[in-house]
């Protein structure tokens, strides 16, 4: 069975590591090359995009790829979006392997926003200490508001010298604990936290510090679901995947 992965995440590590161990299953995990330093593989695996839901499409019928599992990141909406388009087109199944929301529990104090610019605008006018948790590529859509000082950690390097006039930068990968989250926000006197709605365990650490310091979380909530089949166990997948091989 040939199958086409499209990673980056936890779940598409996970799911990886499981597909190594099955020798009947040809897998390949398709990585979008914005991580500079992704984690390693035990698949073969392939940098950089398609060239749309077209190019998407021709790769998956020239390489006779049996199934696609989109394993994104729940922000990717435009490659999730490409991989509905281009496995209808090529009459390819799809399905989903994501993460499960967070949700506000007892004693969070959330503010819901539907994108970057409504986080921006949610920290107001008056100078704030926030912990910017959004990755690299959003950064800029807090360059609007130069007022507050930003602690900004992201998995790769990112230059904010010429958006923020208060800032430090931290290079970090999780999983993170509740422990170093809060002597963290401590120790910067954090008063914000701005994050996506990425779920999963290992950066939920900062939401629990957030709670036990009573800040306030600015979380931007992840764009509509692609609509394709979706699972959140890698047991699910597992299943489907087997489902959908090619008849024996």
């Amino acid at each position: 069975m040939r199958l086409l992965i499209l990673g980056g995440t936890a779940q598409a590590s996970a799911l990886g590591e499981a597909l190594a161990r099955q020798p009947a299953i040809d897998a390949t995990l398709s990585l979008a090359g914005r991580t500079q330093t992704p984690d390693a593989s035990p698949l073969k695996t392939r940098s950089g995009g398609f060239g749309g839901a077209a190019g998407l499409a021709a790769y998956l019928t020239r390489q006779g790829v049996d199934a696609v599992i989109d394993a994104t990141h729940p922000f990717a909406a435009q490659i999730s979006a490409h991989a509905v388009a281009a496995c209808t087109a090529a009459r390819v199944p799809l399905a989903v392997f994501d993460r499960v929301a967070w949700t506000a529990v007892e004693g969070d104090s959330w503010t819901q926003v539907a994108d970057m610019a409504g986080a921006a605008a949610a920290l107001g006018n008056a100078p704030r200490r926030v912990f910017l948790t959004v990755g690299r590529l959003a950064l800029g859509a807090f360059a609007v508001a130069p007022q507050h000082y930003y602690l900004i950690r992201t998995i790769d390097a990112a230059d904010a010298a010429g958006q923020f006039a208060q800032h430090r930068i931290i290079r970090a990968r999780g999983p993170f604990s509740l422990d170093g989250e809060t002597a963290l926000m401590r120790a910067e006197r954090i008063d914000c936290v701005v994050t996506k709605n990425s779920g999963g365990a290992a950066t939920a650490a900062k939401l629990a510090a957030a709670r036990l310091l009573r800040l306030e979380v600015i979380m931007v909530e992840r764009p509509p679901a692609s609509g394709a089949e979706r699972f959140y166990r890698l047991d699910a997948v597992l299943a489907w995947i087997a489902r959908h091989g090619p008849a024996p």
